[in-house]
């Protein structure tokens, strides 16, 4: 859907209006995060990276501005911004499904480590493309683009809506994918480069080996056993460079582990250090690079090294500081 609502010029059409609200440039960037945040929380981050990036990319061109801001800005908020609702997130699904919490108690004890880690994450990406940002004030916004009200657009709109209005809506939004791309005659070649088939077929088969040696081998268990909460979000960001956060995830918790939340800070957040740490980030770059803009994994890196450590510690420290017993 995301590539049919490309064509139909949806979010080019999203990125100008965008721009031409009138906003200062670093108002305008962080009403930006805002949007991601909003998105990831409600629906998912991969849906915010696959969506979203493209609005971003195209805001930054209708105003002439740099694309770095909002190319790295969307991928770090929606991995930042994970931790607002079971569904933000496969890992915080994957992590708590011994525990069969609702929506509301996952709230109730996640909202303030979320918040922490968004306005943590978001306040450095201001910090570090201020200069980028500043240098916008000089252009003013391009034309709007003209958007087509094809398949790609009414996709997005009953897909948003599937997954608000129901409780699983993973198969009504593949069948509107399938009759969006037959509407729209998406070449399969298009449609194979942009997903990458052989990444998510990949980190399936990785997750199902890993979550099958979990069951039998208590060393994993037995380490996060060892670990207090400031450890467990270490070691959950640390697994997540080394094996990806969703096999990662299924590894970790065959059993209940001692410090889920924590552990779901350490998961969530930890990708934000290796393009290769979440799968939402590896679409990221599909989509980005898919744009014409060119996303580097080594500058993605030296962003996290940067953003990373202290979101970690702030997230987990605000977790203690409300709800000390349930971490």
């Amino acid at each position: 859907m995301g590539v049919a609502a490309e064509r139909d010029e949806l979010f080019a059409a999203a990125g100008a209006a965008l721009a031409r609200v009138g906003l200062g440039p670093l108002t305008t960037f962080v009403a930006a995060l805002g949007l991601v945040t909003v998105v990831t929380a409600v629906l998912n981050l991969d849906t915010s990276v696959f969506f979203l990036t493209p609005v971003l990319v195209h805001l930054a061109r209708a105003r002439g501005s740099s694309e770095a801001p909002y190319l790295y800005g969307a991928v770090f908020m929606s991995n930042a911004a994970s931790l607002f609702l079971p569904g933000s997130n496969l890992t915080n699904l994957i992590v708590l499904h011994h525990e069969q919490v609702s929506g509301a108690a996952f709230v109730s004890r996640m909202w303030a480590a979320a918040v922490t880690a968004a306005v943590v994450t978001g306040a450095l990406l201001v910090l570090i493309f201020r200069r980028e940002l500043v240098g916008d004030e000089r252009h003013e916004p391009s034309g709007a683009a003209a958007l087509r009200l094809g398949p790609g657009a009414a996709g997005v709109a009953a897909s948003s809506a599937l997954v608000l209005l129901l409780s699983s809506p993973a198969l009504p939004v593949l069948a509107v994918g399938v009759a969006v791309v037959l509407l729209a005659r998406i070449p399969r070649t298009r449609i194979l480069a942009v997903i990458g088939v052989r990444t998510l077929g990949g980190l399936f088969a990785l997750s199902v080996a890993l979550g099958a040696l979990g069951r039998q081998w208590d060393g994993p268990a037995s380490v996060l056993g060892s670990l207090d909460r400031w450890q467990t979000a270490g070691f959950g960001a640390l697994s997540s460079l080394v094996v990806n956060n969703l096999p990662a995830a299924v590894l970790l918790t065959p059993h209940p582990p001692p410090h889920p939340r924590s552990l779901l800070i350490g998961l969530n957040l930890g990708p934000n250090l290796v393009v290769t740490g979440s799968l939402s980030a590896l679409l990221w770059l599909r989509v980005a690079r898919s744009l014409g803009a060119r996303p580097s994994a080594r500058r993605y890196s030296l962003l996290g090294l940067v953003i990373v450590p202290p979101s970690l510690v702030a997230a987990v420290g605000t977790l203690w500081l409300i709800a000390p017993g349930r971490l």
